[in-house]
């Protein structure tokens, strides 16, 4: 970490992400509680995920944009757009403003998938192939780590002082971001322009993604865990209201908690992936989330807050798995389009459980859905446990290191 940390790009990079999702983890949950405060439904509060959730589907064609662009000013000109964004969210006193916060919401989504494509091909170019696990797992612990922080943060200015200055909050941050990008001094190669068909350069992503075995399984086994996470959404104020009677803000006292998780597995991720492997690592997040969800549904604060931190503890092990997997295996010139499209990917199912979820809440009992959102992990853990891809193939920094023990006469 410290060898990382000790590269002026990386700490502007990182800081810059920081900020952003500072804003970002807020702006998410309080929109939430909002919502709920402003209808008292728990439903139309889970829709606003689902309008984030759509806009970030939309995100092929800006996969293709990032490759064909260097990645640092294209990042810049994106977090000034969404500041600028986020402000009509100001526009909105009363219910019948809903519709500007599902639209703010797209958009807001849309921005994200494509600054999130072009922050996972920066980083290729930031930092060294061997040394993306490490990487990954350090923005993964701060990002996480955040949920300590934004979702008390976020409950308690739409409480306290109202959603506007959160929303003037988030517009800095972006800001901020931008700055830092524009502090570093990265020197990135000329985009690769490609004389394929501009259908093929769009769906080269896709296809590079399902074309590799062990990305393909990824992609199977992530879109069965955010069926589940996208019940979540919904389920989440149903856990608070109905099974710990709290009021609406309490959700940030849990997503806190979930925080806390995130922040103990992530430390020690880089290092278990090093030794177990990138799959393996995603099987034993979703294996922890299952197990989390299930906690939730007896109603006890103390199980819930043991659930919610389990819950925290499998995204640093699903996402560092996920990514770095993905950056392994994907050329340069190709990252934006692969990371596009694995989002896709794994969104749009999510964007149909969000809608799916909310209106099974309305006639099924939320401990039913939270039953199945442990089953759909664990089958997605069985999956990726069954798989050879999975099983035996290890990150470079592993395999060496096997290499070095077997040298000396120890079985890695």
């Amino acid at each position: 970490m410290r060898r990382l940390l000790a590269r002026r790009e990386l700490r502007c990079f990182i800081a810059g992400q920081v900020l952003s999702t500072l804003g970002d983890s807020a702006m998410w949950i309080a929109v939430g509680i909002w919502i709920k405060m402003l209808t008292g439904s728990s439903s139309a509060a889970g829709l606003s995920f689902f309008a984030f959730i759509v806009g970030n589907a939309c995100s092929p064609a800006a996969g293709l944009l990032v490759d064909r662009v260097r990645r640092r000013p294209l990042l810049i000109r994106l977090n000034l757009l969404a500041a600028v964004a986020i402000l009509p969210l100001l526009l909105v006193h009363g219910r019948h403003g809903l519709w500007i916060i599902y639209t703010v919401m797209v958009g807001y989504g849309f921005l994200n998938g494509l600054i999130a494509s072009a922050q996972t091909a920066l980083m290729q170019t930031v930092v060294p192939a061997g040394e993306l696990g490490e990487a990954n797992g350090l923005l993964q612990t701060l990002l996480q780590g955040l949920r300590l922080v934004t979702p008390l943060l976020g409950a308690g200015a739409v409480a306290v002082v109202g959603i506007g200055t959160l929303v003037v909050a988030d517009a800095a941050t972006f800001l901020a971001a931008a700055l830092l990008l524009v502090l570093m001094r990265t020197e990135e190669p000329a985009p690769v322009r490609s004389a394929e068909r501009m259908t093929r350069q769009v769906t080269a992503g896709v296809r590079h993604v399902l074309s590799v075995p062990a990305l393909r399984q990824l992609v199977l086994a992530a879109v069965l865990a955010v069926t589940a996470f996208g019940f979540a959404e919904s389920v989440c104020f149903a856990v608070v209201d109905q099974g710990l009677h709290r009021p609406p803000a309490f959700l940030g006292v849990l997503t806190s908690a979930q925080g806390a998780g995130a922040v103990v597995a992530g430390i020690g991720a880089a290092a278990l992936m090093r030794r177990i492997g990138e799959g393996p690592l995603v099987a034993l997040g979703l294996v922890a989330a299952g197990a989390g969800f299930l906690l939730l549904a007896p109603g006890i604060l103390a199980a819930a807050l043991l659930g919610t931190a389990l819950v925290g503890a499998s995204l640093p092990w699903i996402l560092i798995g996920l990514v770095t997997s993905l950056q392994r295996r994907t050329p340069p010139e190709l990252m934006g389009r692969a990371d596009a499209a694995f989002n896709v990917l794994v969104t749009v199912p999510q964007a149909a459980s969000i809608a799916v979820g909310a209106a099974l809440l309305a006639v099924v009992d939320f401990r039913l859905l939270l039953c199945a959102m442990t089953a759909l992990m664990l089958l997605a853990a069985a999956f990726l446990g069954t798989r050879r891809d999975q099983r035996t193939d290890r990150t470079p920094e592993a395999a060496a290191e096997a290499t070095v023990q077997t040298v000396a006469g120890v079985e890695p």
